[in-house]
């Protein structure tokens, strides 16, 4: 079995195709899927898409572009349902920041408001982060040491700074994706074999990121099959071992996954 960890297939773009993603992602091996809750409008649609294939699960929370949108109140009622498995994505993103020095300021004091009331509430329920970073891997590892639970969590779309792999030790994971296929990867091709094998996952960010050599069309679940491959060969073990390895990590994560 292999388990695509971050996988938003409640994207407009895969409403008309679904049945058929899911399946040709089942052909490849991918059997589990997980949605992160990145936008309150699209989290319903997740929830859906949940109760409808028994391989998909759901988080719930707010990106960082979103934070202004956040509201726990909002979020509550979902968090209980059994196909919740984690809190997330939320984090911290300083890609895209207003101009000005006080608007910068105010932008980035609500994300990490939102990412700490997240890590928090994360730590209340028992569950995991879904954590993204962006162009904030020093306050991000700050808020994250500071708050975060015994539960840890996986910092998806892994940045390869080297200063996060510390996480390790609290119980995070590194989320893996097409990225690592790319031809300017090399950061992330140096950093990967210092990630304890016991603390990789993979995943696909689909719709975005769609590794090597699809780049340039829609991603998709099924294309998880590429990222092991790649991982294999810097791991330099077998695929098929490599996907029971991070299988078997992403259940022990995701603990209510079946």
């Amino acid at each position: 079995m292999i388990i695509d960890t971050h996988c938003h297939l409640d994207d407009s773009r895969y409403h008309d195709d679904i049945d058929e993603v899911i399946e040709r992602a089942k052909a490849e091996g991918v059997e589990r899927f997980i949605i992160p809750g990145a936008d309150i409008q699209t989290l319903q649609r997740a929830v859906e898409l949940s109760e409808t294939y028994n391989e998909v699960y759901f988080a719930v929370g707010v990106h960082p572009y979103h934070a202004s949108q956040y509201s726990r109140a909002i979020l509550e009622p979902f968090v209980s349902h059994p196909k919740c498995v984690a809190i997330g994505e939320c984090g911290l993103d300083y890609y895209r920041l207003p101009e000005g020095v006080e608007a910068i300021e105010a932008e980035k004091k609500l994300q990490k408001e939102v990412f700490i009331d997240q890590i928090n509430w994360a730590k209340a329920l028992k569950l995991p982060l879904i954590v993204h970073i962006r162009e904030s891997s020093a306050d991000s590892l700050e808020l994250l040491e500071q708050y975060a639970g015994e539960e840890g969590g996986v910092l998806h779309c892994y940045n390869a700074n080297e200063s996060l792999l510390k996480l390790a030790s609290k119980s995070f994971y590194y989320g893996i994706g097409g990225v690592v296929t790319f031809k300017n990867a090399k950061k992330l091709i140096n950093v990967y074999p210092k990630i304890p094998l016991n603390r990789v996952i993979v995943e696909t960010d689909a719709p975005y990121l769609t590794p090597h050599p699809h780049r340039g069309k829609r991603n998709e679940p099924s294309y998880t099959k590429l990222v092991l491959s790649k991982i294999a060969d810097l791991s330099t073990i077998e695929p098929n071992t490599l996907a029971e390895i991070t299988t078997k990590n992403a259940k022990k994560l995701f603990t209510k996954i079946i």
